[in-house]
């Protein structure tokens, strides 16, 4: 064990860094015993961080662990990925067999666009966010820690990119409890590249901070006597230290010459150290290449501008013979100036002694010769652009072309921050393009969406093309709707749509044609968002023909004439007919934007079957993508689904697999669908105190502004103050849906129905003569749209408020229209409602029949708070019946549920994990928490503890039966 060594057996740059060794030590102990850690090591340059590191990699206590290392550099700052391919690049994973690897199984396959530096060939093109290449690149790391733990050790990473610092944030955030090490060195007089995500990472783990300090007077007199054999003056070591400020790299290069000098550390010596100290430190390395032949210095310095490179591209830039750069690399690597183990520069600072005497004028020259040499050998556009970066201006033409094309490289790579940078220095050389611009937004969209609106901004005042201004604007438009500005969003589409229509006239060719079917369907989609602008957008929708959806923006059209068809709630029919050419038009599958659009519109007009095999493709497209948002939307969307449909067991299980998905990200804190729809399914469960602590911790700011997601919330805010008796909180809540639908002209009766169940909760609050004009509202607005769910809830909301004879015939009707739907929960409701009302008329008989109906329904649907209300007021009409909660299942949650469900079906841990975008642990937890429950010992006797048909099956996580909903 390093800690118990003799340091006197170290490097002499470890002299005196016995308790930094000890930590790394103790830290790398918890990670081999589980316990995952993060190490972040600083000081200034030649402080001794790297000697610190190669010594605690090979001690002892790293042995049996793999070991990964790297170290950013300038010459490829901030390139996309870069740093992760230093800290992999030893596994070999970027050659052409890469996919071979079995440490590429799985989706670890998604980490190859970050470890290879050239263009690669992507199984899903389309899928180009950041997020799948993360994902990727967390379980290539879960597959190396399978059989031994983790060190990864990322040094200089003040040049370290963006993306691979996310990549680390983004494991950390995922490995409590496993056997992982990182250590991050860094320079701490440096800016970094990335600080927002060095900060980020620092904030979220609590990491062990090792702050390299100079070295103390003992640790120099320690050294000194290591250089000069011989005992060392407590004065020569005080003055030494001063001079040298304590910094290893510093002292050792002033030791040396002070030796070389015949120097002795004695009294007298002390004032030679005085003498020629300041000097030879600031010249040392300098005057060590000086003092070597002219093609030596060439040498080095080709190797200075280009990093660590072929023999044969280090002579053509140097001008030197091939033959000779071997030799030359050999004079370099005894004189120090090159690292023992690798073709380039010894240290930074080396590198800067190298380069420095060059001038900058020379050396902008020199670097864009690197440049043309690189390119010319084919290496990829991103390589040759970190030598461009460095220049003072981009001079020649074919400059830009090259950053272009490394910032499309980035892109797909999902690295948009290198994109960006690469972008902002083309803009420099062409600061009127707006092609340019609107590259640079598309990056900029991911990463910083404010930047992006202006620079789109900026494309739109420039444009002169109403083509180009058209694209700009729809760019602009979903920019907008990310950020919340959609009303700025409508603003700039209808401008630049009536340009367009006046440009194209009446008959425009196909290409034109489409690209005004892209503008007018991306101004619906984005005036579809808030209320402000949702009116305007349904009077637009209504003058449109619906085209026939050959196209992806034929087909985006579609899908949101079809949402907006249905909050109309005009037509049922016309609705379903929409959606069904949306989702099946010739051309492949839909985008998801149109399936999710299209799957919801289905689901109200009752045709759930068709909603959830949309759904269950768009689920299935979204975890073969890694599309992680868009599997959260479609989990959401699906548990509305069947929510609405009275599946309530499997709702709760997509619903709370959602919830937990946004809840590990950082960007969850921006949603509030997820956490909606799993309070609504909380409700449900007769946990409603649970459900407003979920709303309580929404942190999406204006959400009275949005048509869907705010009226969503009243309605699940009003059933759980329902639940806990707060009648009169429950209903202000169902009035303002009411009050706020009208006002967004969201005239859908099944969407949200606060009239029919403001109608019955004021029947239960004995007030049913207040809710005549919301029925009678209501009953119109379930007449036009017509179907069995839409008239079952109009009657049941009639039947409700109305005493005697004729309020039970109503509830009757309710009850046969309820029960040709597929809404089983509202005929569950319906049921008890007539059997209360048959009931207080004394019909114990007639109410004991509806109230079992009820309760059987109820606890089919798993609405157990509606069940054990309707087994109580059964119980009073003098019927039996068993305790609904006896079963164990009853006390899984959704995500229980999910996860037990598929391990019965066969699935391993670890592709429940890879599958729901959660850790092993997670799943490991979850299931500890489902044999607990349900009294087993192991997966081997969950198949007959979970046989129930609520519980979901089959081996592909999120996968619902097309025809659960109907059992």
């Amino acid at each position: 064990m390093l800690e118990q060594a003799d340091l006197s057996g170290l490097s002499s740059a470890l002299v005196g860094r016995s308790h930094e060794l000890r930590v790394l030590t103790r830290q790398a102990e918890a990670a081999r015993s589980g316990r995952a850690g993060l190490v972040i090591l600083s000081g200034p340059a030649g402080i001794g961080k790297t000697s610190l590191l190669q010594a605690f990699l090979n001690s002892d206590t790293c042995r049996g662990m793999t070991v990964l290392n790297g170290s950013c550099g300038e010459v490829v700052a901030g390139t996309g990925y870069g740093g992760v391919r230093e800290l992999f690049g030893s596994l070999g994973l970027s050659g052409a067999d890469a996919r071979s690897s079995p440490l590429l199984r799985g989706p670890a396959r998604r980490a190859l666009p970050a470890l290879t530096s050239g263009q690669i060939d992507q199984e899903n093109p389309s899928a180009s966010a950041s997020y799948p290449t993360l994902h990727g690149l967390y379980w290539l790391a879960a597959n190396l820690m399978v059989d031994r733990p983790l060190v990864l050790v990322l040094d200089d990473v003040h040049w370290c990119d963006e993306r691979s610092l996310a990549w680390v944030d983004f494991l950390l955030r995922r490995a409590e409890e496993l056997p992982l090490l990182v250590v991050l060195a860094h320079r701490s007089e440096a800016e970094p590249v990335a600080p927002s995500v060095l900060a980020d990472i620092a904030a979220q783990r609590s990491p062990t901070m090792v702050r390299l300090a100079p070295l103390t007077r003992a640790a120099v007199g320690q050294l000194a006597r290591q250089v000069f054999r011989t005992p060392v003056a407590s004065a020569f070591a005080d003055r030494a230290a001063t001079v040298s400020g304590g910094n290893p790299l510093r002292l050792s290069r002033l030791l040396g010459e002070l030796r070389a000098r015949g120097v002795r550390p004695d009294e007298e010596g002390v004032r030679r150290v005085a003498e020629v100290g300041a000097s030879v430190i600031a010249s040392s390395v300098i005057a060590l290449l000086d003092s070597l032949p002219l093609w030596v210095r060439e040498v080095a310095r080709a190797i200075a501008v280009l990093g660590e490179e072929t023999p044969e591209l280090v002579g053509m830039l140097a001008e030197v013979p091939p033959g000779r750069v071997a030799q030359g690399i050999a004079v370099l690597r005894r004189a120090e100036v090159l690292a023992a183990d690798r073709a380039d520069l010894a240290h930074d600072v080396i590198r800067a002694s190298a380069l420095e005497p060059v001038g900058a004028e020379a050396l902008a020259e020199l670097r864009t010769r690197a440049a043309l040499l690189l390119s010319d050998a084919g290496r990829p556009a991103e390589e040759v652009a970190g030598r461009l970066m460095l220049l003072p201006a981009l001079t020649q033409p074919w400059m830009p072309t090259v950053l272009r094309e490394a910032a499309t490289q980035a892109e797909g790579r999902g690295a948009p921050e290198a994109a960006v940078r690469y972008l902002h220095r083309v803009l420099e050389a062409e600061p009127d393009s707006v092609p340019i611009r609107i590259q640079l937004a598309a990056s900029l969209a991911e990463t910083n969406p404010p930047d992006a609106i202006r620079v789109l901004e900026e494309a739109l005042g420039l444009a002169d093309d109403v083509r180009t201004r058209a694209m700009a604007a729809v760019r602009y438009g979903m920019v907008c709707l990310a950020v919340q500005r959609s009303p700025e969003g409508v603003r700039v589409l209808e401008a630049v749509l009536a340009e367009l229509e006046a440009e194209l006239g009446p008959c425009p060719d196909p290409s034109d044609r489409e690209l005004h079917t892209l503008v007018e369907s991306t101004l619906l989609i984005v005036g579809s968002d808030e209320k402000s602008t949702v009116a305007a957008t349904l009077d637009r929708a209504a003058l449109l023909t619906a085209p026939p959806g050959d196209t992806p923006a034929q087909r985006q059209m579609l899908a949101m004439m079809t949402v907006l068809s249905a909050m109309d709630g005009r037509s049922a029919e016309q609705t379903v007919e929409q959606a069904r050419r949306a989702l099946t038009s010739p051309g492949g599958e839909p985008e998801a934007w149109s399936s999710l659009a299209s799957s919801f519109a289905l689901s109200l007009a009752d045709e759930v079957e068709g909603s959830l095999g949309a759904l269950d493709r768009t689920l299935e497209r979204s975890q073969e993508n890694a599309a992680v948002w868009t599997f959260v939307l479609a989990l959401s969307t699906r548990a509305l689904v069947l929510h609405g449909a009275g599946a309530f067991p499997d709702a709760l299980a997509d619903a709370q697999t959602a919830f937990e998905i946004v809840g590990a990200e950082k960007w969850g804190s921006g949603s509030a669908l997820p956490q909606i729809t799993f309070a609504t399914l909380l409700v449900e469960r007769g946990e409603a105190e649970q459900a407003e602590t979920v709303f309580r911790g929404i942190r999406r700011s204006g959400l009275e502004r949005y048509v869907l997601q705010y009226h969503l919330s009243l309605m699940a805010r009003a059933r759980a103050r329902w639940a806990v008796g707060d009648w009169d909180a429950a209903l202000a809540l169902y009035l303002e849906c009411g009050r706020s639908l009208d006002e967004s002209r969201f005239s859908n009766p099944v969407f949200a129905p606060w009239w029919s169940e403001a109608a019955c909760l004021l029947a239960v609050m004995n007030r049913g003569d207040e809710a005549g004009e919301m029925t009678e509202y209501g009953t119109e607005l379930a007449q036009r749209w017509g179907t069995p769910r839409a008239l079952g809830l109009a009657a049941l909301a009639r039947g409700a408020i109305t005493p005697g004879a004729a309020g039970i015939e109503t509830l009757t009707e309710a009850v046969a229209a309820l029960a040709e739907s597929p809404a089983r929960a509202d005929h569950a409701k319906a049921e008890f409602i007539l059997g209360r009302a048959l009931l207080k008329t004394g019909d114990h008989r007639g109410a004991r029949e509806h109230l079992r109906t009820a309760t059987d329904l109820a606890q089919r649907c798993g609405a157990l708070a509606l069940g054990g209300a309707a087994r109580r007021l059964l119980v009073t009409a003098g019927g039996r019946m068993r305790k609904m909660s006896a079963s164990p299942l009853d006390m899984l949650t959704g995500m229980e549920r999910r996860v037990a469900g598929l391990a019965a079906a066969g699935a391993s841990n670890r592709a429940i994990a890879e599958a729901l975008f959660v850790t092993v642990r997670t799943i490991e937890t979850h299931l500890t928490g489902v044999y607990r429950k349900l009294g087993v010992s192991g997966r081997t006797e969950l198949g007959a503890a979970l046989c129930t048909p609520d519980i979901p099956e089959g081996p592909r996580p999120g996968r619902a039966s097309e025809s659960r909903w109907r059992r």
